[in-house]
């Protein structure tokens, strides 16, 4: 039987869009009739020798490596991963990058919660499925919906240091969510720490990078449109030099 292969787009778009300080971009965007005087300089031609006189499109963009769809290294948790020093975005394997997704359904859970271990795997037993090295895992909260509205970067559920180095053991080296962060909210870390006075609960996911080199997904969007298993996802991060993340346009493929 001839199989057909499905795409699906699981990156933000690059766009403005209200957040804090850090998560800020400017694009300027440089039209046809702005650069034909560029181009009648740079071929020494006249403008009637230019296609209705008009140039070539272009853009310029300011933005962060952590601005949309993107790849955390784990020199971004730490200097130093599994006792050696932590790689950059651009020393990562391209290999871990495109492997068999598998969606984790975490919508269940609250804004502030902490996805434990045991959701992990008790979602996992609802669709039969085993985790096996270098899978790659995609947690869905439905967060993703909040896109565009400043309750995108404070309501939604997190991994914390427990869960992520148990994806870790399981030969995990990219795991991914639809939220703005990997770890809960900063305001839920921030409460926990000052009731318990326990140090470990903040940022603890990025700082199981510690102990198990991996890479993370941040601001996925669209997983609500994947089956739970049974497809590939290709999410190769852009080649910053030195770089603590990278942009990345994942894409899952699904042959039906």
């Amino acid at each position: 039987m001839h199989k057909t292969r499905r795409f699906i787009d699981l990156s933000l778009k690059i766009e403005p869009a209200p957040g804090p300080e850090h998560q800020l971009l400017q694009i300027k965007h440089e039209e046809h009739h702005e650069t034909a005087e560029y181009m009648m300089m740079r071929f020494q031609c006249r403008r009637e020798d230019l296609p209705k006189g008009l140039g070539w499109a272009n853009d310029y963009i300011t933005l962060g490596t952590h601005v949309g769809t993107h790849i955390d290294a784990p020199w971004h948790y730490h200097p130093t991963s599994e006792g050696k020093r932590a790689k950059t975005i651009d020393e990562v394997p391209t290999e871990w990058f495109y492997g068999d997704g598998v969606v984790i359904d975490m919508r269940h859970k609250k804004p502030g919660e902490l996805i434990a271990t045991s959701d992990l795997e008790e979602a996992l037993d609802k669709i039969s499925y085993r985790i096996k090295p270098f899978d790659i895992v995609l947690v869905m909260t439905g967060a993703d919906r909040l896109w565009g509205t400043m309750d995108y970067w404070s309501k939604f559920p997190g991994l914390g240091r427990e869960s992520t180095l148990w994806l870790c053991n399981q030969g995990v080296k990219v795991m991914g969510t639809d939220t703005a962060g990997w770890d809960r909210p900063f305001a839920a870390m921030v409460e926990e720490f000052k009731r318990t006075g326990d140090s470990s609960v903040l940022w603890g996911a990025h700082f199981a990078g510690i102990e198990r080199e991996y890479c993370q997904i941040e601001k996925l969007t669209n997983l609500d449109l994947l089956p739970p298993n049974g497809f590939k996802v290709a999410c190769f991060p852009i080649k910053v030099s030195g770089g603590s993340a990278g942009w990345a346009r994942p894409v899952a493929i699904i042959e039906e």
